[in-house]
């Protein structure tokens, strides 16, 4: 069985935008969303910049009580499923609840509430020996990052495929992928499918600190990721979610459903190298992209728009358009090429589902949205990356990848529902 998959619902948030609107507007307008971190005194770290969340939790109708058992990741996620139903139109009821599969990428889990309880009980680190009796009856839960998949899956009623991915900062894409694959094969009709994640707190700042993996550019954080600039010098550490709706083509087609993009292809690969390190060729990125190429079977028809990794970091520039130049051949000058990251932050294992979602509004859109921050482009990489200021341009087909450590390069097609021929 090789069913055709398509995308029928949003929902996103994203620093600088509260819901999927907000987010398309601000950046198409190229605004950066990267601000010094307000939720705890960054002053200690090297790196003091993110791209923050407003927030509310009580304002999306949480009880007190989900609050405190939720982990801000798991809201996340609740929240933008329950957007990416309403957008999509579908009467979940009419749906066999085991016909309905969730599938969560993320990379830290409950960071922030694992992190908070540990404060608790050690008393802020004093005592080795902690005590039980103060901890969270949610404790356990922040453990088992499943815990995140069932509340959205509680939260519609799913009761197919209930599926937790973690492989780092592909997460949100390899969900999406993996939830293709799900529709493809017939283990589900429809999929909740995307990322979430929340890791802005002391000890995640501190282990990207380590390794200079983030921007020290304190001094402007609007300002401070760079993708593909001379003056990059890392990325910017940032939360955020989206899910969307997964469904077999004919069944969106017998509810009426408007469709914003066909997934054609979806591909992963680990280059076996090193847990952050990359070869400069972008030989495991490239293989992934031709094995989504290849599933999506194009023939002559272009890749109109390259969404990039785009982090903000040396290694990262060099490598992926290694790959896409390995991957696009002489097209590949003639196709725009942008990061988002520049804009809304590194929300590692949410990332790629926030960019999937930015390539189905760039195709809904004929939009490609701008690398802000790029003012000095590197001679190294020498590629179209449509610097400061979003492109009118028409969008038929748009590929996105992701690298995340560990060695996982992923890429996914997405294709204009009203121009794709299989």
């Amino acid at each position: 069985m090789n069913r055709r998959v398509v995308i029928t619902g949003l929902g996103v948030l994203a620093p600088g935008g509260g819901d999927t609107g907000a987010f398309w507007d601000m950046i198409v307008a190229g605004r950066s969303a990267t601000r010094l971190i307000s939720t705890f005194d960054p002053s200690p770290y090297r790196s003091r910049v993110a791209g923050e969340c407003d927030f509310d939790p009580a304002a999306h109708g949480f009880t007190p009580r989900e609050i405190r058992r939720m982990d801000r990741a798991s809201q996340f996620g609740v929240v933008c499923a329950r957007a990416a139903v309403g957008d999509s139109g579908i009467d979940l009821a009419s749906l066999p609840p085991e016909r309905l599969a969730v599938v969560v990428g993320t990379a830290t889990g409950s960071a922030t509430s694992l992190e908070r309880e540990y404060l608790v009980l050690s008393d802020s680190g004093r005592q080795w020996v902690v005590d039980a009796d103060y901890q969270s009856a949610g404790l356990f839960d922040y453990f088992v990052p499943s815990a995140i998949s069932a509340e959205v899956a509680r939260s519609v009623g799913a009761e197919g495929p209930v599926t937790i991915l973690s492989s780092g900062c592909t997460s949100g894409l390899d969900a999406i992928g993996h939830a293709y694959q799900l529709v493809q094969e017939g283990s589900a009709e429809v999929v909740l499918a995307g990322g979430t994640e929340a890791p802005i707190t002391p000890i995640t700042v501190a282990c990207f600190d380590a390794i200079k993996a983030t921007t020290p550019r304190n001094d402007d954080p609007a300002g401070a990721c760079r993708p593909f600039d001379r003056t990059r010098n890392g990325f910017a550490l940032a939360e955020g979610a989206a899910m969307l709706v997964l469904e077999e083509r004919g069944h969106a087609e017998r509810r009426g459903a408007t469709v914003y993009a066909e997934i054609t292809g979806y591909a992963t690969r680990c280059n076996a190298y090193h847990m952050t390190g990359l070869r400069p060729d972008g030989r495991e990125m490239t293989e992934a992209i031709n094995d989504a190429l290849k599933q999506s079977d194009l023939g002559a028809a272009p890749v109109d728009y390259v969404n990039a990794h785009g982090s903000g970091t040396r290694q990262n520039d060099i490598h992926e358009t290694a790959a896409v130049k390995r991957s696009l051949g002489a097209d590949v000058y003639r196709t725009p090429m942008s990061s988002i990251k520049s804009m809304v932050g590194h929300s590692l294992g949410a990332i790629g589902s926030i960019e999937i979602a930015a390539c189905a509004l760039a195709i809904r859109h004929d939009v490609v949205p701008p690398t802000a921050n790029l003012r000095e482009p590197d001679p190294e990489c020498d590629l179209d990356y449509v610097p400061l200021v979003a492109r009118e341009h028409r969008v038929s087909t748009a590929l996105t990848v992701g690298s995340g450590f560990g060695g996982f390069q992923s890429a996914l097609v997405l294709r204009d529902p009203t121009v794709v021929a299989r």
